[in-house]
């Protein structure tokens, strides 16, 4: 019999806050299952497998991420919102930096949630990217950019791979800089105009 008051959510939840403690990579079902004081089995009742949870912790992440990139976004454009949407993803990856690569997972079509969130994420970006000008397939291009910039920096800080005495806070800076001079001089697509 499951444990009174054990859902999808809470195992969810709880797997989370779990994951920021061990990391992804180590977060097991035997390992949560202790966390809640439950037998393993009891998880399976509420979360199929571990690939279900991983996709479920997606989910929870990518709504977090979207969550403060809306935020940032809201009443600024060009480099403003550029560099307001910047550092809401380093500070989401610098708060949760073992769930933050959770963000990353691509949702596939038949997960709607996932879906949902990841359009919030990606909707932010295309919000700054219309405030250069840049739409259609090129937003695509300059969306992919500015998430690998992003997602570069933060996953090297995160793992400790930045050890030049230079500080990381400056070098962000020059980073968000040169995406704006690179959105702002964004060239037509090869085909195009």
């Amino acid at each position: 019999m499951p444990r009174a008051g054990l859902s999808p959510d809470v195992v969810t939840a709880e797997a989370a806050a779990l994951a920021d403690e061990v990391g992804l990579d180590d977060l097991t079902f035997a390992a949560l299952a202790a966390r809640l004081r439950v037998a393993v089995p009891s998880l399976y009742k509420h979360v199929p497998s571990i690939a279900a949870l991983h996709r479920r912790l997606s989910v929870v992440a990518t709504r977090e991420l979207g969550a403060a990139l809306g935020d940032a976004a809201a009443g600024r454009a060009g480099l403003d919102a550029l560099r307001a949407v910047a550092e809401a993803y380093r500070a989401y990856a610098v708060a949760r930096p073992r769930l933050y690569p959770a963000t990353q997972r691509a949702p596939l079509p038949d997960e709607p949630e996932h879906v949902q969130v990841a359009e919030r994420v990606v909707g932010s970006i295309f919000a700054i990217l219309r405030g250069y000008g840049i739409q259609g397939e090129d937003a695509i291009d300059a969306t992919r950019m500015v998430r690998s910039a992003l997602h570069g920096f933060v996953d090297i800080e995160r793992s400790g791979g930045f050890g030049l005495s230079r500080s990381t806070d400056a070098s962000f800076d020059r980073l968000v800089t040169a995406l704006d001079a690179g959105l702002r001089a964004w060239p037509v697509a090869s085909g195009e105009g």
